[in-house]
């Protein structure tokens, strides 16, 4: 059984009566994190004295212990068969436990199994607070009657120097303050949070839930907000209760813009500010009018900023002039050599842990670049082997059967491998359509080498995650690119040892774009297959990656004018009829005659103006 971040496991351990133990484990760490104690006897006898308990390890963990929501809190107390009218899952280090027991006079079995218990490595133990108990000693929250945002809102931002202690890394999740995480309010409210966002049905939220990683972009502005109002703020107990004083967000944003942040970055921030003012709104108490003030604000703060702040510069001809940029054809070249290379290091050297990090680099860039339409990052990222038979990997997926983006070898002989790709940014928009199609045989044959041998030694060598590594691809420690930046270092690091420049892989694909629409392509797939490959239209071909796509419309229209312009010339040429002039007696005026009827007309007009005129 499983939440979004967390598996839950249940054993049964040997007390005094037969009692339960839940082992909850970090899927992403793939190590266990906490031990989740609910026995029965104990709680049982602890009842009298629970307040003192509590209160010892609230003493010893510092006010500091964990509080587990939403469906995180919901599994283990399905479990653990906890009291479903238990408000409050605080977690503890066993350590804690282990004293706060010896000092409430417990039972020595009971002891005695802790003592067991603590001695596995990173072991903690969750607790079942009463409300009465918990409520005498848990910090002040909001209070649901004063709930609103700091009026009056700010009319302009404003200015703001980056301090001389300004640190790039200033959130809470840094080293310096990521102990603030774990206070007992802050979690309270990031559980709650992101149960509000990323529940199915949250019928008094605005839109549908936020996927893994829309929640994982919103956590990341959190907490970077709340660490710049502890650092530079000198705010000591952060929570999301500052996202009600609009002039802390004006003045965050001052700060994002004097550290040189884009507009896109700073408009996330706001977006995610959105979500918190509407979380609040649907608390107790959180219909006053400011709420729906301060949401119109950050529209309006939104829309200014995406007007004043310059978009980065896309040009290939800028990108070449800073360095981070390389033409198609360039690219294909320094990728080729690199297969070639690490085809010819394994055939002189072997197998080793050098010539194999070659084998997968080289394949990893084939797979960016080269062979296939540049496919999106994140499905290279999550690319698993055809060794791995486990449930899909995505966060979000629903679907029982799915296998998740996989790699499969269809035929050894010929060898024939497909990749299908169920998990893609436009999936839910194509009506869950997968993208799927038969790898190339040169990059089949270099894949099917590195998969053997060279990937079995990486493994092996690394030893962290070993065998159970499911991902094609993996960075220096054995492990998966999880993280988008990650794999961004890794490729630039790569490419520039290769002779080439900084760019991210993520341009491979404006790379490609901006080849297909030139006037001077090559023969090659057509645009609607290879936007297809790619995750998108083409129609986004002519809005994001081509940058050429407005010159070179208007160049073209331009240089088609000439043409047009002599034509319309031989057309009138052709066609013009013989005009001569005559005059007649009977009217002062210059008659028209054509010569191949040889009538004559009038020139006079039935209009007033003109019959004025004669009669003068």
């Amino acid at each position: 059984m499983s939440s979004s971040e967390y598996t839950f496991k249940l054993v049964q351990v040997c007390l005094p009566e037969p009692s339960k133990l839940v082992v909850m484990c970090d899927k992403r760490k793939r190590q266990c994190v906490c031990l989740c104690q609910v026995y029965k006897s104990c709680l049982d006898g602890l009842l009298p004295n629970y307040q003192a308990f509590y209160r010892v390890c609230s003493r010893l963990t510092k006010h500091q212990s964990t509080l587990l929501s939403g469906q995180d809190k919901q599994l283990l107390v399905a479990l653990a068969g906890m009291d479903v009218s238990v408000p409050h899952v605080a977690v503890v280090s066993l350590a804690v436990c282990c004293r706060a027991l010896k000092l409430c006079k417990v039972p020595a079995a009971v002891l005695h199994a802790f003592d067991d218990i603590r001695l596995k490595p990173a072991s903690q133990v969750v607790l079942g607070l009463p409300e009465h108990i918990l409520a005498a000693h848990a910090q002040p929250s909001p209070n649901p009657v004063q709930l609103q945002m700091t009026t009056p809102f700010p009319v302009t931002l404003p200015e703001c120097a980056l301090p001389a202690d300004f640190k790039k890394q200033h959130g809470l999740l840094a080293k310096l303050h990521k102990h603030l995480v774990h206070r007992a309010v802050l979690a309270q409210h990031m559980g709650e949070f992101k149960s509000f966002s990323t529940s199915p049905f949250q019928l008094n939220r605005k839109g549908i839930a936020h996927s893994s990683r829309t929640w994982q972009n919103s956590e990341k502005h959190v907490y970077l907000f709340l660490g710049y109002c502890h650092h530079y703020q000198q705010v000591s107990q952060p929570t999301l209760q500052l996202f009600l004083s609009s002039p802390l967000i004006a003045q965050f944003v001052s700060f994002r813009i004097a550290a040189g942040h884009s507009q896109l970055y700073i408009r996330n921030f706001l977006s995610c500010a959105k979500c918190v003012l509407r979380w609040w709104q649907s608390k107790p108490g959180g219909n006053h009018p400011s709420f729906v003030a301060g949401l119109e604000w950050l529209q309006t703060l939104g829309l200014q900023v995406a007007d004043q702040l310059p978009r980065p510069s896309k040009d290939p001809k800028g990108l070449a002039d800073i360095g981070k940029w390389m033409c198609a054809a360039d690219l294909v070249h320094t990728i080729h050599g690199a297969e070639q290379q690490s085809q010819a290091q394994m055939q002189q050297q072997g197998v080793t842990v050098e010539t194999s990090r070659d084998m997968h680099d080289a394949a990893l860039a084939a797979m960016i670049f080269s062979h296939l339409p540049p496919v999106r990052l994140s499905c290279i990222r999550s690319l698993v082997g055809p060794a791995y038979l486990g449930p899909c990997l995505h966060p979000d997926c629903k679907e029982p059967s799915c296998e998740g983006n996989r790699l499969s070898i269809m035929s050894e002989s010929p060898l024939l491998m497909r990749i299908s790709l169920p998990h893609h940014k436009n999936a839910r928009k194509w009506g869950k359509a997968v993208i799927e199609f038969d790898v190339p045989s040169d990059l089949a044959q270099l894949l099917h080498t590195y998969l053997g041998a060279p990937r079995k030694a990486l493994l092996e060598h690394h030893l962290l995650i070993g065998d159970a590594c499911p991902y094609v691809f993996m960075d220096m420690h054995g492990r998966g690119f999880v993280a988008a930046a990650v794999l961004t270092l890794y490729w630039q690091k790569w490419l520039v040892s290769r002779g080439g420049v900084p760019m991210n892989p993520s341009m491979c694909r404006q790379v490609f774009v901006d080849e297909r629409q030139s006037d001077s392509a090559t023969a090659g797939p057509s645009n609607q297959g290879a936007a297809m490959v790619m995750g998108h239209s083409v129609k986004q071909w002519d809005k994001w990656y081509d940058m050429q796509y407005h010159p070179r419309l208007a160049q073209n229209a331009v240089d088609g004018m000439q043409s047009w312009r002599a034509a319309m010339r031989q057309s009138h040429t052709l066609a013009a009829p013989d005009l001569t002039l005559s005059t007649a007696l009977h009217c002062g005026h210059v008659l028209v005659s054509d010569s191949e009827k040889s009538q004559y007309q009038s020139c006079c007009s039935d209009s007033d103006s003109d019959i004025d005129i004669e009669l003068d």
